[in-house]
C-alpha cells in the first residue's frame, strides 16, 4: 500500500471507484487530478481516448507512467495543480473540451476548483469527489446555512450535483469525514449576468462574504461608503440571502459609481 506524505487518502473500494468512472462521460480528454496510485487512472482510460494524469507526489507519478500495462494513451505529468494553466494544457492536446475528474485533496479543494473555473471555456464537466462539507457548501441553494462565496464562484460557473456520498472506509487510510461525489455541469453565468469583469466581481462577492453574519452594509462599507450603501434595498441583507445573479445585480450597480470617494459615507 502507498504511504501518503501529502495527506492523500487513497480511494481504494473497487465498486465505488466503478461507480465513479461510470459517472465521467465518455471524452477525448480527460485531466485527473491527484492520481494517486491510480486505481481511479485505469477505469478512465475506458472513457477516454486520452487521459492526462496529473501527480505532484514524485514516487507516484514514476509508478503511474509504467501503469497501466504502459498505456500509450496515458500521460503523466507530475506537478502540482495549483501551479498549472489547465486551459493551455487541454488547448495543447484537443481542439475541443476536456472533462476533468479526481478525488481532490481536502485541504486544497477551493483553490483547485478555482483553477477549473478559470479554464471554463476549455472544459465541459467536471467530476470530482471531496469532503461531505465542503460538497454542501457547493451546492447549497441562497439562504442556507451552508451558502457562501464558494456556493457563489461555484454556481457563477457551472450547475453543481451532489451525486452521492463515499464513507471513510473505502479509502486508505481512512479519512475522519464522508466524502461525496459532486459533477459540475460548465456553464458560465457572468457574461449572461453582465458582468464583464470576473475576477472583479468574484473579488466583490468574497468581500460580501468576508463576515459571513453581518450585513452587507457593513460588509461593503469600507470600499463603497456607508451613505451610498444604506439607500440599497439590500443594504440589511446578508450575502448568503442573495442568488448569485442578484449579487452580480448588485455589484453592477455599484460598481457603475466606483469605490469609496465619489460617495463619503
Amino acid at each position: 500500500m502507498p504511504r501518503a506524505p501529502l495527506g492523500q487518502h487513497f480511494l481504494q473500494n473497487p465498486s465505488i471507484l466503478d461507480r465513479i468512472a461510470r459517472q465521467v462521460p465518455e471524452s477525448d480528454l480527460v485531466i485527473e487530478i491527484g492520481a494517486g496510485p491510480g486505481t481511479l487512472t485505469r477505469r478512465l482510460l475506458a472513457r477516454a481516448r486520452a487521459v492526462l494524469a496529473i501527480e505532484i507526489d514524485p514516487r507516484l507519478a514514476a509508478t503511474l507512467k509504467r501503469k497501466p500495462g504502459d498505456d500509450l494513451r496515458l500521460e503523466v505529468l507530475r506537478a502540482d495543480v495549483l501551479d498549472l494553466d489547465l486551459g493551455a494544457l487541454i488547448a495543447a492536446r484537443t481542439a475541443g473540451r476536456a472533462v476533468v475528474a479526481g478525488n481532490l485533496p481536502y485541504y486544497i479543494t477551493s483553490p483547485i476548483l478555482g483553477r477549473i473555473f478559470d479554464a471554463a471555456e476549455r472544459i465541459s464537466e467536471s467530476v470530482l469527489l471531496m469532503q461531505k462539507e465542503v460538497a454542501a457548501r457547493v451546492c447549497a441553494a441562497p439562504g442556507s446555512r451552508d451558502f457562501g462565496y464558494l456556493s457563489v464562484l461555484c454556481q457563477a460557473h457551472s450547475r453543481p450535483e451532489l451525486l452521492f456520498t463515499v464513507p471513510p472506509g473505502a479509502f486508505r487510510p481512512a479519512p475522519k469525514v464522508t466524502s461525496a461525489l459532486v459533477r459540475f455541469l460548465i456553464e458560465p453565468c457572468l457574461e449572461r449576468w453582465g458582468v464583464g469583469d470576473r475576477r472583479a466581481f468574484l473579488a466583490f462577492a468574497q468581500l460580501c462574504f468576508h463576515h459571513k453574519r453581518k450585513t452587507l452594509l457593513n460588509n461593503l462599507e469600507g470600499r463603497f461608503g456607508r451613505k451610498r450603501l444604506a439607500g440599497l434595498p439590500e443594504a440589511q441583507m446578508r450575502a448568503e440571502q442573495l442568488a448569485p445573479e442578484h449579487l452580480a445585480a448588485l455589484w453592477l450597480r455599484l460598481a457603475q459609481g466606483g469605490a469609496q470617494g465619489d460617495a463619503a459615507g
